[in-house]
């Protein structure tokens, strides 16, 4: 990161309110909830006495639910206020992961996941809303915050799970509970209510109906298509390394890592010299490359693979981002819950067919493989001439919760 970056981030971080620094504490271990699970699928899978394909499912309940439910946050935080969304969000999680823990099957487990996906649509789609309300030295300090709560919740998520989940596969569970209650606590105590605040009705179908738009649909889908590789990453690679908890926790820790540097440091860097959707579309033709070379049969290469691969994932969490904010004239809140639809919808998608399709191919290569194939299409969306300038800048405003993880 540049000096200036570094200057911006100390800045952000001084003379916060507590419940700044409670909302971002919640947030690191929602984001956590992501990665968690994947040092540990297959202990689940031998606990469980599960194929590779129902564990992934893991996946698929989690993000399905939560694409279906971020078409209704935006209405429930604008009717009963973003403190009362937060908790209900919240309780929701910590009782899930809780249950988690005690889960006697993996048909248990997946839908146990579910309510845990929800709950976290309703945390995650609200909490940036209680940071840059209550954050003092503006909007783009606070969001500075919320990104850096990110990258620790998906560096941190692996190495937790793959610390506890040595022990048992029901520890990383019991953990999140633990740390997620007491985040539920902070937040009930020190959270300013909200309740008599004036807000702007926000009607359910807004976000479909922003889709309208053909930049804005053709840009979710291109996102829907690299977040489809990119669950092919994280739901599929643990089971091609065949490795222990603590090593898969060590790479997906370096993966996150990578992912939060690029994100917050390089992507507006690249998006400055080639305009949003430019620069989405190299990248994203980038990771229809490594997704190829993830293909080749030697764990070495799947490991620095792996790792290389999350540094053009931050890039294009971001620049996908601003380029759906930017390219469409909806409210950025209508357009990020259009676009979040399609995004995690792509997801949810690849978690549940990841598995099949090595079955279907004969080879636990071919995932990715497919997944080159869908980054590039990607690419020759984004590729295609808008009748808007593309602007070259990305909007600090414009990564919204949700948009990220």
């Amino acid at each position: 990161m540049s000096a200036e970056h570094h200057s911006s981030l100390l800045d952000a971080v001084k003379g916060q309110p507590k419940q700044v620094w409670i909302t971002a504490f919640a947030a690191v271990i929602a984001f956590m909830g992501i990665g968690l699970v994947d040092p540990i699928l297959l202990s689940i899978a031998k606990g469980l006495d599960a194929t590779p394909s129902q564990v992934t499912l893991l996946f698929s309940s989690y993000l399905g639910v939560q694409v279906i439910a971020m078409l209704v946050t935006g209405t429930a935080s604008a009717k009963f206020g973003a403190k009362r969304t937060v908790l209900v969000g919240l309780t929701l999680i910590v009782a899930a992961t809780a249950l988690c823990a005690a889960a006697g099957s993996i048909e248990q487990l997946v839908g146990l996941r579910a309510v845990w996906g929800l709950g976290n649509a309703f945390f995650i789609a609200t909490a940036l809303s209680v940071i840059v309300g209550a954050a003092t030295g503006g909007q783009s300090g606070a969001i500075l915050l919320y990104e850096a709560a990110l990258g620790v919740g998906l560096s941190v998520g692996p190495l937790l799970g793959a610390l506890l989940g040595s022990i048992s596969w029901r520890g990383p569970f019991l953990g999140t509970a633990i740390l997620m209650a007491g985040a539920l606590v902070l937040c009930a105590v020190f959270l300013k209510s909200d309740k008599h605040e004036k807000r702007e009705p926000i009607k359910l179908l807004d976000p479909l109906r922003a889709l309208k738009h053909t930049g804005l649909l053709r840009t979710s889908v291109a996102s829907a298509l690299y977040t489809a590789a990119f669950f092919a990453v994280l739901a599929w690679s643990p089971f091609v390394l065949g490795w222990s908890a603590i090593a898969v926790g060590l790479i997906f820790c370096g993966w996150g890592l990578c992912v939060a540097v690029a994100g917050v440091a390089l992507a507006p860097r690249l998006a400055a010299k080639l305009g949003e959707r430019h620069a989405a579309a190299a990248a994203v033709f980038g990771y229809a490359v490594l997704m190829l070379v993830l293909a080749v049969p030697s764990k070495p290469v799947l490991v620095a693979g792996i790792i290389v691969s999350g540094l053009v994932s931050g890039l294009l969490n971001t620049l996908f981002t601003g380029t759906a904010m930017s390219i469409s004239d909806a409210p950025r809140p209508v357009a990020s819950a259009g676009y979040n639809f399609c995004r995690w919808l792509g997801g949810a998608v690849a978690a549940t067919l990841v598995g099949h399709v090595a079955e279907w191919f004969g080879s636990p290569q071919a995932p990715f493989v497919v997944s080159a194939i869908l980054c590039v299409v990607a690419g020759a969306l984004l590729s295609l001439r808008e009748k808007k300038a593309d602007p070259h800048t990305v909007p600090r405003e414009a990564v919204l919760v949700g948009e990220e993880f």
